[in-house]
């Protein structure tokens, strides 16, 4: 279970607490849902990488959510984040334990990805990059993070 409140806004950055959550449901239709425990849940809508390290030693795998080529993300199932990044430029980043990682670039034309959680917590990475975010204290996006 995550040991942070809240996300935490960095200079380039916000850390999300998701640090121990469990992976505990994987969707698929025209979109890749991972429903994470304590009701999060991280949706992507375009494109991902799934790799086993970095990107110098292990391409990974492209996911295909619109296709439903998702195939090797399922044995994320039971998993557990051991560290979620969204980046100001729209990417998301996630690590889960034995090393896996989920890498999903903001898009030209459409929301790559969302994360929503309690406390009205959204994160949305924008069209051609950049990032909005929501909480409940704050309704109207942080659009700050807009890079168009």
């Amino acid at each position: 279970m995550s040991t942070e409140a809240e996300p935490v806004e960095r200079d380039d950055r916000w850390i999300l607490n998701l640090q121990g959550l469990d992976v505990v449901g994987i969707t698929v239709d025209h979109r890749l849902t991972l429903a994470l425990a304590d009701g999060w849940e991280v949706v992507l809508e375009t494109p991902a990488r799934l790799s086993s390290g970095t990107a110098h030693t292990d391409r990974g795998v492209l996911l295909l959510p619109e296709s439903q080529d998702v195939a090797p993300v399922l044995p994320l199932f039971g998993t557990k984040v051991v560290s979620a990044v969204a980046f100001t430029s729209g990417t998301l980043l996630m690590v889960f334990e034995h090393g896996t990682h989920l890498t999903c670039p903001a898009d030209e034309a459409f929301e790559a990805w969302q994360i929503t959680g309690p406390g009205g917590w959204r994160f949305v990475s924008l069209p051609e990059g950049g990032l909005g975010v929501w909480s409940a204290a704050n309704e109207n996006p942080q659009d700050r993070y807009a890079e168009h």
